[in-house]
């Protein structure tokens, strides 16, 4: 596995990890939970980016 994807991989868990301990939270801040997801899909987009260019080349 390249370790480009490896990180994005781990940057994604990390965010997944970090929306779920936010959602647990008493009272979830949501201006926080939207930057999460907001990024979590961010790195999901890079990672197919990255997926679809290696199947190509």
């Amino acid at each position: 596995m390249h370790p480009r994807f490896y990180r994005l991989i781990e940057a994604h868990q990390r965010i997944d990890r970090a929306l779920r301990d936010e959602q647990r939270r008493r009272r979830p801040d949501p201006f926080r939970l939207t930057q999460l997801k907001t990024l979590k899909l961010r790195v999901k987009d890079l990672m197919h980016r990255f997926a679809r260019r290696s199947a190509h080349a």
